[in-house]
């Protein structure tokens, strides 16, 4: 059981926590010995909270004694690389039974829930410049270690490389490395490394750079690394608490080539990151390279749109390109469009790095959240992904025909989908979408088609809505019998009686259930998100020790229903279902609505 360690915010496999001593620690965090003394590089800089209890090899150790003020690593026994697992098991010792922080030190073949507030990763150093060993390191000790206990990486943390450490999963780092690197003459940043003598200047204004060159020995370099370390680190936590780490660190790790590879890496292990990704957040995407593509937000709303989402409009599909005003109908451009389709197609944007968007999604998470660099040629990777995106949403629709009204750049993603296919589009634009006669020949191609209602988009809208954050069919089923009030984008679902059953939240796009919402949800067919409760009545945040159990794909900002001896209530989850069930400490939800049961 954690009692030393609880997680605050969640930015993918990355975490904003609190290591709970005397003198509580932010993470991530640089950690030091706490007997260090205070001539050490270190001192001063990193967190001095960390007791070795040793290795415990000559005698069967005794538990230490652990007190509140530091955490406390409790005996351990090196092995060399390449020991059997067995050989291990056999000699590792006892752990103990503490009642302060403590932390366990464990491989990735030994991984396993000990009990402990922390769990140490030995042997790190070797796996650090080898990103297929880290990512399979990293990703297996968090899987097999609970979800509330920190994860220390010893001897590996530079400046350059701290961001990605973090990005992967690791809460707590040392200053060794880049203190070794500085004995060595290495003037360690974010960026680079440089031999102190090829310096003529020092590129830095930290306490440590503020004498001259020519006085600036090694221990002020050990000295420079180590600010430069708990600089880097406390960008990091910035970009967590924003929710914007991974934009951060698909520019910082281009310059390491092994640190390029671990995000790549890690993209593979999409069950990992996904499952620590939240789903809805108002930090913007910066899609400023091709690696965005692969983000999990990406992935997930581009499955999401090519297998939940069904068309409900009888009108011909419009495919437009994208705004750099979000949501695209604020922009000028879609508003030109809007004038000539009139209500008469079903409008798709196309775009990069998200693929296609319905019109009625255009809010929801991430489509109206992100910001990409346009140059006015696609690369070959955002034309595969945008064509393979709009081929597999074109399968699992219905439409009577397609109009193209795209510009130039455009035109290879559709004539590779009617190639494979085996269809044809309708092309309007004659050089610019938003030219006169450009926009006369959209509205030509649509002279013989009848309007949709007002009544008809907003139904359809909020169907989608349901189809896309619940699942497929589930708007039919949870909205079989809608009234919709309000104006867009604050659309009401209400039933034929006039219950309020949910309502279109601006900021993400998606629905929030009230209490008659969310007992119609649970008694519909619709894909159902349950919280199982203790006899409590919870208001406000719900913890995660209240938690019996919690089903396995709740993700961080579902909408989700709790249920309880005392009591039934509707929120949004600030763990994953695995997270809430298995942790001990942190807020697990928050509750919108609760019904006293008697």
């Amino acid at each position: 059981m954690t009692d030393y360690f609880e997680v605050h915010e969640r930015d993918g496999a990355a975490r904003l926590a609190e290591v709970r001593l005397d003198s509580p620690v932010t993470t991530p965090a640089l950690v030091t010995d706490a007997d260090r003394g205070d001539d050490a590089p270190e001192a001063g800089v990193a967190a001095p909270v960390l007791s070795d209890s040793g290795t415990g090899w000559a005698t069967e150790p005794d538990a230490p004694a652990g007190d509140d003020s530091r955490l406390t690593v409790l005996p351990a026994r090196g092995f060399p690389s390449g020991t059997p697992d067995e050989v291990q098991e056999a000699f590792a010792p006892e752990v103990p039974d503490a009642d302060y922080p403590s932390a366990a030190v464990i491989s990735a073949d030994t991984a396993a829930d000990l009990g402990t507030d922390a769990y140490v990763l030995s042997g790190a150093p070797g796996i650090a410049g080898h990103a297929e060993k880290f990512v399979d390191s990293i990703v297996r000790v968090r899987e097999a270690v609970p979800y509330d206990a920190a994860l220390y990486l010893p001897g590996v943390a530079t400046p350059a490389n701290v961001a990605t450490l973090v990005y992967a999963g690791v809460d707590l780092v040392d200053a060794d490395r880049a203190v070794v690197r500085g004995t060595q003459g290495r003037y360690l940043t974010v960026d680079d490394h440089q031999f102190l003598e090829d310096l003529d200047e020092l590129p830095c204004a930290c306490p440590a750079c503020q004498q001259p060159r020519e006085e600036f020995d090694r221990m002020d370099c050990a000295r420079h690394n180590v600010n430069a370390l708990s600089a880097a680190l406390a960008t990091v936590r910035r970009r967590v608490r924003d929710g914007r780490l991974r934009d951060y660190v698909e520019g910082q790790a281009r310059h390491e080539q092994w640190l390029t590879a671990v995000v790549r890496r890690l993209d593979q292990q999409y069950g990992y990151v996904e499952e620590r990704t939240p789903i809805l957040r108002q930090a913007e995407i910066t899609a400023a390279t091709e690696d965005t593509i692969r983000r999990v937000e990406i992935q997930r709303f581009a499955e999401r749109v090519t297998s939940r989402y069904r068309n409900r409009f009888d009108n011909p599909l419009v495919l437009v390109p994208c705004s750099a005003r979000k949501p695209y109908s604020d922009s000028q451009s879609h508003g030109q469009y809007h004038d000539a389709v009139q209500w008469r197609a079903h409008k798709v944007s196309m775009t990069s790095p998200i693929g296609v968007v319905p019109q009625e999604l255009e809010l929801t998470y991430p489509a109206q959240h992100y910001d990409s660099v346009v140059t006015g040629r696609w690369s070959e990777n955002e034309i595969e992904f945008v064509a393979s995106v709009l081929e597999r949403y074109l399968e699992n629709t219905d439409y009577p025909r397609v109009i193209a009204h795209v510009p130039e750049d455009y035109r290879p993603i559709c004539e590779r989908v009617e190639r494979s296919l085996g269809t044809e589009f309708t092309y309007t634009v004659e050089d610019h979408p938003t030219t006169t006669d450009s926009l006369g020949n959209l509205a030509s191609e649509l002279s013989d088609e009848l309007q949709y209602g007002k009544r008809e988009r907003q139904h359809n809208t909020i169907r989608a809505i349901a189809d896309y954050q619940f699942g497929a069919g589930a708007g039919d089923d949870l909205f079989d019998d809608l009234t919709v009030r309000g104006s867009h984008p604050g659309l009401q679902a209400h039933d034929g009686d006039g219950e309020q059953l949910a309502v279109v939240v601006r900021p993400y796009g998606t629905l929030a259930f009230t209490l008659a919402g969310a007992r119609h949800w649970v008694e519909s067919d619709a894909p159902t998100k349950r919280v199982e409760i203790d006899d409590f009545v919870p208001h406000g945040s719900v913890l995660a020790p209240g938690i019996v159990d919690a089903d396995d794909d709740i993700r961080v900002g579902d909408e989700v229903v709790f249920e309880g001896p005392s009591a039934f209530a509707v929120g949004r989850a600030e763990m994953s279902g695995p997270e809430m069930a298995r942790s001990t400490r942190g807020i697990a939800a928050q509750v919108r609505h609760v019904d006293e049961l008697d």
